[in-house]
């Protein structure tokens, strides 16, 4: 019985292509009349018209008509809301987002490693829903027996597998030592969990030792990630005779550039490490740091998948480029392109694509990913059973 409905659903989804129908409608019809009703509508979001001179009166019109007519009570600072998430979802970017103020405290938050309370999962799209990725060690949902590879389709009872990750997110967080019901499909059947949660556990980067071999794993690109490897490097690689060194970049989705310039600087003296290219803006290049690069002559791996992406192929691409590194995996996510915080009124914020990356060598990261010199394949069930044939590549690889 359970199976069927999770068919059905998949086949009907019901309220979901309602809103998602109304939401394409209203989005191509911001987006064919932009020009148009711009500095009326404007207004309405906050924003100043001044530099926009467009006729928003069709804006206008639908509020008028809505709030002349609808039968019930309508709430205007939700419209404006929601009006402002259409308008931006309407240029069509899945980068390009607008946040409430609350939302945009959470965002900047966990850029900084303040994740709060939660229940330990990574998530990522993947095959058209949201998936747990992995289970964050010594947490509620890997204790509880969430998997990698589980479809996110409930939360509280509330069916939710047709929102974003981050949507999805925000509502799995919470105070900690309050419950969350997690439902998820596996294999077409619905499991149920009750989670308590828990302030997370998950440093952005930490490292193991295999003898000789150090594996460095960076989980994301935190302010700080770079300098904290970097310590680990300075303080205890000597010490521990390292030899070989495994970069872990596996579902890693990225951060901080800076963060990701840091960590090159240990392979690469003062070179390029990414090329970044504006329609707007002026086209830029970072350089690595100087005098930094103590790993620059010991043979490294990198281990990517297709949930690496962003800074995190930053690293792998100029790695490549290099030839300071194998990488071994699946190629990596594709998202090439940068994102720029603005700051709006009452403590909202547009997180706008203004640019590109490239590698050093000209080559797009946006869409295409960083394929591997070795391909290894790890599925959900590697890894939901402590298997990790990528790994096991990577510590017998044996650079030429």
């Amino acid at each position: 019985m359970v199976k069927k409905k999770w068919e059905e659903k998949q086949v009907s989804l019901g309220a979901s292509i309602i809103v998602g129908v109304i939401t394409l409608v209203v989005g191509i019809f911001l987006g064919i009349n932009w020009a148009s009703f711009a500095p009326n509508f404007l207004p309405y979001l906050g924003f100043s018209a001044k530099n926009t001179p467009n006729d928003w009166s069709a804006l206008d019109e639908v509020y008028n008509t809505l709030s002349s007519n609808y039968d019930g009570d309508l709430d205007r600072s939700e419209l404006i809301e929601g009006a402002k998430k259409g308008l931006v979802d309407a240029a069509g970017d899945i980068y390009t987002t607008y946040m409430t103020a609350e939302e945009a405290d959470e965002y900047e938050a966990a850029l900084h490693g303040d994740v709060g309370a939660g229940i330990g999962i990574e998530m990522g799209l993947r095959d058209n829903y949201v998936r747990v990725i992995r289970t964050l060690p010594d947490n509620p949902a890997g204790k509880a027996g969430v998997k990698a590879g589980d479809i996110i389709y409930k939360i509280d009872d509330e069916e939710v597998y047709a929102e974003s990750t981050d949507s999805i997110a925000s509502k799995l967080r919470g105070a900690a030592g309050t419950t969350v019901k997690l439902t998820v499909v596996r294999d077409g059947e619905e499991k149920s969990f009750t989670l308590t949660r828990e302030t997370i556990n998950n440093v952005s980067a930490y490292v193991d030792y295999d003898g000789s071999t150090a594996i460095i794993t960076v989980t994301r690109f935190d302010s700080d990630t770079g300098t904290i490897v970097q310590k680990i490097v300075n303080e205890e690689f000597s010490k521990k005779g390292v030899k070989k060194i495994i970069l872990d970049l596996r579902s890693n989705g990225g951060g901080y550039v800076s963060a990701a310039k840091d960590l090159l600087s240990l392979w690469i003296d003062g070179d390029p490490v990414l090329i970044q290219k504006s329609r707007n803006f002026s086209n830029t290049t970072t350089f690595a740091d100087r005098g930094q690069a103590k790993l620059a002559n010991i043979p490294t791996v990198v281990l990517v998948n297709e949930s690496t992406a962003s800074a995190s192929e930053i690293v792998a691409g100029a790695l490549k480029d290099y030839e300071k590194a194998t990488i071994i995996g699946k190629t990596t996510f594709g998202k090439g392109v940068v994102q720029t915080l603005l700051d709006l009124s009452h403590g909202s914020m547009l997180k706008v694509t203004t640019a590109r990356w490239y590698t050093p060598d000209g080559n797009t990261i946006n869409g295409e990913g960083i394929a591997p010199d070795v391909e290894v394949d790890l599925t959900y069930d590697d890894a939901n059973h402590g298997r990790d044939p990528q790994l096991d590549a990577a510590k017998k690889y044996e650079q030429k």
